[in-house]
């Protein structure tokens, strides 16, 4: 039972709520919400994505929000002065700068992902507000729409572009050398140096490709609003992070699917949901999500705990036979 909790335990929790408050609340199991509240978290969705590869490969990005923001300014004063293409191609190119940087910086000069990162966001966020003056950019092209509220039939075009990003990372991760690489430097670092594996070129195009999914998410949140806001994707780290822990991701590095950050993501966003139709105050919602983030942690840390002990007994019983003892 308690292998079969770890293993679908996270698929049982989401099949099971969406049940009840699909049973419970009519506003809930609306075709419109639905379709909703796949739209609404398909931002966070992709850089849950991007973030699932940093959190496997030992390290996580706290400035995937102000990154997000970053690459939807860029794109606004791009529209603006070129077209819409141009745009898009230069808030990707922002953002992916962005990540290479705290790359760089996390996997040659060693500073710590959390220091890197924390301060990479904090000048972001600084050079957004400097360089706009704190104000918003208007008069965007309203074709731009489509791709944060357009529809490719009944799917919304964020849906589609968060699929596409979701599948692409899965295989990555799971089906090309680059996505073991990934899982072995975060499993044992220097293992994975001494079998070879270049550690320093596999964090940093991790940090790259999770900067650019964030450029993404921006892209898309800035055709939801259609207008360029410099305090943009504020908290999305946090509930990027949440997402993929909840989903299953180590803390530690080693282990991880793109599949259960996609169902974490989900389920965060359905209690959002739930929390919206039940009237409660926004102020409330990061509160539920530090709670569930500490659960998750926990578990994740029992879970290891578990493990060390079964592999402590296992090694003692083989040494009580004379299994794998030296001559």
């Amino acid at each position: 039972m308690r292998k079969f909790l770890q293993t679908y335990g996270l698929f049982v929790t989401f099949v099971v709520l969406f049940i009840v408050l699909a049973i419970w609340s009519p506003a809930f199991r609306n075709p419109q919400n639905l379709m909703n509240l796949l739209q609404q978290n398909a931002v966070n969705g992709i850089i849950a994505c991007g973030m699932t590869l940093m959190m496997i490969s030992g390290g996580f990005d706290l400035s995937v929000g102000a990154n997000a923001a970053l690459s939807g300014m860029v794109a606004a004063a791009l529209f603006l002065k070129f077209n819409i293409p141009v745009g898009m191609i230069g808030g990707l190119l922002a953002s992916g700068a962005v990540g290479l940087v705290n790359g760089l910086l996390i996997a040659k000069v060693g500073i710590n992902p959390f220091v890197t990162t924390l301060g990479t966001q904090i000048i972001t966020r600084g050079l957004i507000f400097v360089s706009t003056n704190a104000k918003p950019i208007y008069g965007l092209p309203m074709s731009y729409m489509t791709v944060g509220l357009g529809k490719i039939g009944p799917f919304p075009v964020a849906t589609t572009l968060f699929v596409l990003v979701a599948v692409i990372t899965h295989i990555v991760l799971k089906h090309t050398p680059f996505g073991q690489y990934v899982l072995s430097v975060g499993g044992n670092e220097e293992a994975a140096r001494l079998s070879g594996i270049n550690v320093s070129k596999v964090k940093t195009s991790v940090f790259t490709i999770g900067g650019a999914l964030a450029g993404l998410g921006g892209l898309i949140l800035l055709g939801q609003t259609i207008t360029g806001q410099p305090q943009a994707a504020t908290g999305y780290e946090l509930n990027a992070i949440a997402a993929v822990v909840v989903g299953g991701t180590s803390l530690s590095g080693g282990q991880g699917t793109i599949t259960g950050t996609v169902v974490g993501v989900l389920l965060m966003g359905m209690i959002a949901n739930a929390l919206n139709l039940l009237n409660v105050s926004p102020y409330w919602q990061p509160a539920v999500t530090g709670l569930i983030i500490l659960l998750a942690v926990g578990f994740d840390a029992t879970n290891k705990k578990s493990s060390q002990k079964q592999n402590t007994r296992g090694g003692g019983l083989l040494a009580k036979l004379g299994i794998g003892t030296k001559a």
